[in-house]
């Protein structure tokens, strides 16, 4: 019985973190986006993080919702030069730039109606 409880307690762990991880930050892109005068959403995260897996599931919702803004994500561990480039240090790090200046920042946000809220009011 104990053996059949961690199995499902395993197989459901590797489920809930099942999120779409990948680099999707592009320089150019980005850099376009800001002299169209676009809001742009950068997440930073890690392969191993739980916080970046709710973060990118929420954000992950939020591109649905919000088409007019730019959703862009690059793993820290693996884009130094990203991290360095935007002055990112942590993993569950989410960045907001509008019109070429950076308006919102935090770590390890995972409250969707504070993310929510703050991309309604930009």
């Amino acid at each position: 019985m104990k053996k059949i409880f961690i199995l499902i307690f395993t197989l459901l762990s590797f489920s809930a973190f099942a999120v779409d991880k990948s680099t999707t930050f592009n320089n150019e892109v980005f850099q376009k986006a800001q002299l169209e005068g676009k809001t742009v959403v950068i997440n930073s995260w890690n392969e191993t993080c739980t916080t970046c897996a709710a973060q990118i599931k929420i954000l992950d919702q939020a591109q649905v919702e919000f088409k007019d803004i730019l959703f862009l994500s690059f793993e820290q561990e693996k884009d130094k030069a990203i991290a360095k480039q935007l002055g990112i240090d942590y993993w569950t790090t989410i960045v907001i730039y509008k019109n070429k200046e950076e308006v919102y920042r935090s770590i390890g946000q995972m409250d969707k109606d504070k993310i929510y809220s703050t991309l309604k009011s930009l």
